[in-house]
């Protein structure tokens, strides 16, 4: 038996029972035979159909966000916010993968010769608790436009939003079998990933499991994609817009909770700003209102699971030991963890070489560029960086040097259905969303006429 639990009340919410074998071989069969004929349907069907789930997001987002922030504490407002870009991203694909996944003539000494794309079949999604419906919506829009079909694994803390997945693909209208949740625990994704049926694996989560499935997926030769956790540097220049870049900088560590692969969870400052800067944000994070995650002014909610706040406590108080100086919060109520802000950290402590995934934070300083570079480089991880200059010219000399999938100047590092996401190093390997996410699960055929 699966539980699902309000972390904020400590509620049951409801009680899943868990797939057997024959329910799991079952939901594989409805997949396969719905790919029969959905992959010969026309972009024109799928588009109709991926535009109606998006309504249905929209008509229905209330009820939807309060399935989010009853099963993993998210406040209520960003979980709203989060149902809305799901709506976003299913209207972006249905828009654009008919031309994304056109055709494409090559000149060759054929006759004709061009690259065709093809839906590989069954795709396998492994996905977390964190944006427990964009995450799964970021695969979906694009895999289903496609041509493909979708089983999801969901976290078993917020199976209840698997369930309302599998329900905005019906009520648009999708045929049976198309998109279905399977409530299972991460013991049996193994056999499911074995099964021939199942074409290729996506998963987004933490490093442990990412190696697992793609030890698995590679031992089978299946297609995998992994997002994987992430350590971003927001670094701030002393040239910056000050008030803009704390503002961001909030923003960017203390969202959903702080509980986010991409949040900036490493803040380099320079020394000249040091102390204006450190200011100011300690002010804004003191402004940030915690509570009810029910509460619409609520932006700092409990964290998912009390043993993350446990995890993050630990950090913390492992980094002050070490040396660090913590100049706001730090204290800890069950699953609720008061949002901290630690300086003088180094690179050996924990809040800095460790992927920090709750509301704290840790201020390094640095003197010049190259060792602003050398902090953003010094991590596992390879996610995104958030550059805070006036000096483009700065910031285009530095963006060759800098080893992350992404790099957002002035702005804090987020998803966009029309920019390809996906990190290096242990953030994972792969790309979703815009023309390269849609490409990752299709047979890129070559076609050759003489």
């Amino acid at each position: 038996m699966i539980i699902s639990h309000n972390p904020y009340t400590g509620e049951k919410l409801k009680e899943h029972k868990e797939f057997t074998s024959e329910d799991i071989n079952t939901t594989l069969d409805k997949a396969t035979h719905a790919f029969s004929e959905w992959k010969q349907t026309s972009f024109s069907q799928r588009s109709g159909l991926m535009l109606k789930a998006a309504e249905e997001l929209k008509e229905n987002k209330q009820q939807y966000a309060e399935t989010i922030t009853k099963e993993m504490g998210k406040p209520i407002s960003q979980s709203i916010a989060e149902v809305e870009k799901c709506a976003w991203v299913c209207e972006y694909y249905a828009q654009h993968a008919e031309a994304q996944l056109s055709p494409e003539a090559i000149e060759t000494d054929a006759e004709d010769s061009y690259i065709n794309y093809a839906p590989l079949g069954v795709v396998l999604a492994i996905m977390p608790w964190n944006y427990p419906f964009w995450q799964v919506f970021r695969f979906a829009a694009p895999a289903l436009m496609a041509g493909n079909v979708g089983v999801l694994k969901h976290a078993s803390n917020t199976m209840m939003c698997g369930g309302k997945i599998e329900q905005v693909f019906l009520r648009a209208g999708f045929p049976k079998g198309i998109f279905q949740n399977m409530i299972i625990g991460s013991k049996k994704v193994e056999e499911v990933l074995k099964d021939d049926r199942v074409k290729a694996v996506t998963l987004t989560g933490s490093g442990p499991a990412g190696s697992a499935v793609a030890k698995t997926a590679g031992g089978l030769i299946k297609k995998s994609v992994l997002e994987l956790g992430g350590s971003n540097a927001l670094v701030v220049f002393a040239d910056a817009d000050l008030e803009a870049a704390v503002e961001n900088c909030v923003q960017a560590r203390f969202q959903n909770t702080g509980q986010s692969c991409i949040a900036g969870k490493r803040l380099l400052v320079e020394e000249k700003i040091a102390a204006d800067f450190t200011k100011l944000f300690i002010d804004k994070v003191k402004a940030l209102k915690a509570g009810d995650p029910m509460d619409p002014n609520t932006y700092i909610g409990v964290q998912a699971r009390e043993d993350l706040a446990k995890d993050l406590e630990s950090q913390v108080e492992r980094s002050v030991e070490m040396g660090a100086e913590l100049l706001l919060g730090g204290v800890r109520k069950k699953a609720f963890f008061e949002p901290a802000v630690l300086s003088g950290v180094t690179s050996e402590m924990p809040v800095f070489n460790e992927e920090t995934f709750g509301p704290a934070i840790g201020i390094t300083i640095f003197n010049s560029e190259n060792e602003a570079v050398a902090l953003m480089n010094d991590t596992q991880f390879g996610l995104g960086v958030s550059l805070f200059t006036a000096d483009k010219e700065r910031a285009k000399r530095l963006i060759p040097q800098i080893e992350d999938g992404a790099v957002f100047i002035n702005e804090l590092v987020k998803s966009d259905p029309r920019l390809p996401f996906g990190g290096t190093k242990k953030s994972g390997y792969g790309r979703e969303l815009s023309a390269f996410g849609i490409r990752e699960f299709v047979n890129v055929q070559t076609i050759y006429f003489k």
